[in-house]
């Protein structure tokens, strides 16, 4: 009988483990910095699309709307921190500008043959 609600204890945690977001921190490159969308009366904003790589994977993140980022702090080419947790993501530069932002594409990199 204790056999059944180990089972299900077991079972909770694997597919709680399965559902729980990637984090993931690290150092990396801007690689593209593109304007997303337009400003209107609903979104105050412009927002951005900003393009890195970690871990084998290249990230696209959505800035939102609401918020405002000045496009020229993130500067493409240059050196960023990143924290992704699950579908979102912060970005920081080397001079502590921060831009939170969703990840809205996620790309494998091609291995070398």
């Amino acid at each position: 009988m204790q056999k059944r609600p180990l089972t299900a204890v077991l079972l909770l945690a694997t597919s709680l483990s399965a559902f729980a977001g990637t984090k993931l921190e690290g150092t990396t490159t801007l690689k593209d910095s593109q304007p997303y969308g337009v400003k209107d009366t609903e979104h105050k904003h412009q927002a951005y699309d900003l393009s890195f790589e970690a871990k084998g994977k290249s990230y696209t993140c959505r800035t939102d709307p609401n918020k405002s980022m000045n496009a020229t702090d993130f500067v493409v080419g240059t050196d960023m921190t990143y924290k992704i947790d699950g579908n979102k993501a912060k970005i920081k530069t080397p001079q502590n500008k921060e831009v939170e932002c969703k990840i809205v594409r996620v790309e494998a990199l091609q291995k070398l043959q």
